[in-house]
């Protein structure tokens, strides 16, 4: 009964730790920006909430309580003619968990550093290479682009315990991207990506494996500028997919879920920006129903002017 009741607890982290790619909300991810520019970012997010399983368990009050500060970098350059970027986050984070099984208060806590978050991207259509000055001066575009992003194996993992920080296992997203500017003010961003993700062969107790279906993502956003640089938006993200299975055993965890949320961006000064983000469960099917409020600071660094890049679409 001890041994099932930790996979219980066990879930409910790894339902908000580790498999919480596709609940992605980031309006704007394919905004055009100048090139060689460089953006240091640190935030912080702070989710509370439940989890959703299988009615015929012996758990009740699954909640949770995750803090994650993180530090990011993203760098923008010219790729044949065409906007790039190329950027790279590390989080850290510490949880506690919280379940009644079978009338029994049980607990858990974790902190250590989560996995790197690595990311490229591509304006294919509609952003030509530029400097700051080109840009203020072009018309809004339609932009298409695409994405790839890597999930590292770098956060805290011990193969003899349960629970864990990190997943013991590389993840990789796909992502395409359409973003229509309509008036002067108003922008309408839609993506659609999918996670696959490779195996875990060191889960619990070290020498089970843990795989995962792939996990179908959809983001759609609606942001409006208030000032050029002060900008709020109206978030949503549908994900569908992901069950996984240990040793081959089907853990009836597949997906369906959408959230909700929005994002505000205010300029501090010339190079500073401070973003805050909340969003919460929509309609969600199995898996976490959290509320998430995040916070960070933004600065830029514009890099010297060099020669301009040829305009082309």
């Amino acid at each position: 009964m001890k041994f099932f009741n930790t996979c219980i607890v066990a879930i409910l982290l790894l339902f908000i730790i580790g498999n919480s790619q596709g609940q992605d909300l980031d309006p704007r991810a394919y905004a055009r920006i100048p090139i060689r520019v460089t953006v240091v970012v640190a935030g912080f997010g702070y989710s509370t909430g439940g989890i959703l399983t299988d009615p015929t368990l012996p758990v009740q009050d699954l909640n949770a309580k995750i803090g994650a500060p993180s530090l990011g970098v993203v760098r923008s350059f010219g790729l044949l003619g065409r906007t790039a970027q190329v950027s790279a986050a590390l989080p850290y984070a510490w949880g506690e968990a919280t379940a009644t099984l079978s009338g029994v208060p049980q607990s858990t806590t974790r902190s250590g550093l989560s996995d790197m978050r690595l990311r490229f991207s591509w304006l294919l259509l509609g952003a030509p290479a530029a400097t700051l000055g080109e840009i203020a001066k072009a018309p809004r575009k339609t932009i298409l682009g695409a994405s790839f992003s890597i999930t590292a194996p770098t956060g805290q993992y011990f193969p003899e315990k349960l629970i864990n920080i990190g997943t013991s296992r590389w993840a990789f997203k796909t992502e395409i991207a359409l973003s229509q500017p309509v008036g002067k003010r108003w922008l309408i961003d839609f993506y659609s990506g999918i996670w696959l993700f490779t195996k875990n062969d060191a889960y619990y107790p070290g020498s089970s494996v843990r795989s995962q279906n792939p996990l179908g993502s959809f983001q759609g956003h609606i942001s409006y500028n208030i000032q050029p640089l002060l900008w709020v938006a109206l978030d949503f993200t549908y994900y569908t997919g992901g069950n996984s299975s240990i040793d081959g055993v089907d853990m009836n965890d597949r997906q369906s879920n959408s959230r909700i949320g929005g994002t505000l961006v205010l300029p501090v000064g010339k190079r500073h920006s401070v973003k805050f983000a909340y969003s919460t469960g929509a309609i969600i099917r199995s898996g976490a129903d959290f509320t998430t409020v995040s916070a960070g600071w933004q600065t830029t660094f514009f890099g010297k002017p060099g020669k301009n890049v040829p305009q082309s679409n």
